[in-house]
């Protein structure tokens, strides 16, 4: 009996700590950021369609797209960031379950889906069981303005942009409180792993 596992949070909730946990314990970790990435590298058709609706002014010297630019163009802009979605998140989604598929046919017995956007998106029908990297407001504006070098304000922009962590805390199977040490998270992921019956 195979488990894929939906892995989200919110910015600076501390995912991608969770998900190099998993990665550490030799569990695939399918990451819907890096593949959103290079569904939109020259050569690739979603890049093409970034393009025509964007323009060229999107694009660095070298062809690719600059994406500071166009996050600076879709943060502030809904319709704008509503398009965006529609061209890079079905290429995405197509991508992440053929790499699911993969593993499970090489008899990978659990594989996680790394996906910010897995509440909001409606993809929880992608996985078995979700989890959510979850801490408290004051925590994560804390974080985001030291990691991000941003001021308050730039800070609060990009959290209150998407949906809140409790809201996702609360539609999740199981929450990861990352609110303390890197180890605790850690003990409590071991322990739904455990109850998961994915490792003894």
């Amino acid at each position: 009996m195979s488990l894929v596992i939906g892995l989200t949070g919110g910015i600076a909730s501390g995912k991608s700590t969770v998900a190099k946990m998993f990665a550490d314990l030799d569990i695939p970790v399918i990451d819907a950021d890096v593949i959103a990435r290079e569904v939109v590298e020259p050569g690739e058709a979603s890049y093409k369609q970034v393009v025509d609706v964007f323009g060229n002014e999107i694009l660095k010297e070298d062809g690719s797209i600059d994406r500071p630019k166009l996050g600076s163009i879709i943060f502030s802009n809904e319709e704008k960031r509503e398009q965006l979605n529609q061209i890079v998140h079905p290429a995405v989604r197509k991508r992440m379950l053929k790499k699911k598929e993969d593993y499970l046919s090489q008899g990978e017995k659990c594989v996680v889906l790394d996906i910010p956007l897995l509440f909001e998106g409606k993809l929880t029908f992608l996985v078995d069981q979700t989890l959510v990297v979850f801490v408290d407001e004051k925590t994560q504006l804390k974080r985001l303005m030291e990691r991000n070098q941003l001021s308050k304000e730039e800070a609060t922009d990009r959290i209150t942009s998407q949906m809140p962590l409790i809201e996702k805390a609360s539609l999740a199977d199981e929450v990861i409180d990352n609110n303390q040490s890197i180890e605790k998270s850690k003990k409590q992921l071991l322990d739904l792993l455990k109850k998961w019956e994915v490792i003894e």
